[in-house]
């Protein structure tokens, strides 16, 4: 059996919180307090120590686990923000790019840069000037109702979900009518008996009178 460290056993008392001892609980005098007040086992302590330092290290794991969810939480919001941003800033750069025409929502432009470094939007495409385009083509954008603009590459994409948005908008699930009643589930109802009914079950039946021909079981016939 091994034995504790006398040293040990001090350190570990100072870190444990034992309850206080008194001699007079409640005004009452104690007639022996050491069944009270004995230290008991050293071993005792020791357990008690490592027990206090596990609840502290179960403590900080799941204090840390925590934090570290909601760092990550954190990084995607600071991620997402940073898009919103950046959408934000080209949106605005787009919608100031020079244009002759009146833009509108639902229809693809095509930009293009003059070789004095002026950038502007056309309806037309590259592959509708064919080989006489006359300036740099830059991209496409598609200008969407709520005036975002959407790269080419991802308007198939942007389209999708808008349609998913719309049809959960718009459509409209409806219960078919029945006018018939619904008895389902309920327990089948008990008629009360009718006032005849009641009668012929609370009297007596009367006796039939035995007629002069009435047979009985020795087998003669007559009347009583």
């Amino acid at each position: 059996m091994s034995h504790a460290n006398p040293e040990e056993n001090a350190t570990n008392r100072s870190a444990v919180a034992l309850v206080e001892s008194s001699a007079n609980p409640a005004g009452l005098q104690l007639v022996s307090t050491y069944q009270t007040n004995r230290v008991g086992d050293p071993l005792d302590i020791v357990a008690l120590a490592e027990q206090i330092q596990k609840a502290d290290d179960f403590v900080r794991a799941n204090a840390c686990n925590r934090l570290t969810g909601i760092a990550e939480q954190i990084q995607y919001l600071q991620e997402k923000a940073r898009k919103v941003l950046e959408d934000a800033k080209r949106d605005a750069d787009l919608h100031h790019v020079a244009c002759n025409i009146v833009k509108k929502p639902g229809t693809v432009y095509f930009m293009y840069r003059r070789d004095s470094g002026q950038k502007y939007f056309s309806i037309l495409s590259p592959k509708d000037w064919g080989q006489s385009c006359p300036h740099d083509f830059l991209g496409a954008y598609k200008l969407q109702h709520d005036m975002s603009w959407t790269p080419y590459q991802d308007i198939e994409r942007r389209d999708s979900e808008i349609s998913l948005i719309d049809k959960l908008l718009t459509q409209q699930q409806t219960l078919p009518q029945s006018t018939a009643p619904n008895f389902r589930g309920l327990d089948p109802m008990i008629l009360p008996a009718s006032k005849n009914t009641l009668e012929h079950s609370t009297c007596p039946e009367k006796e039939a009178p035995i007629s002069e021909n009435t047979t009985f079981p020795d087998g003669h016939t007559g009347s009583i």
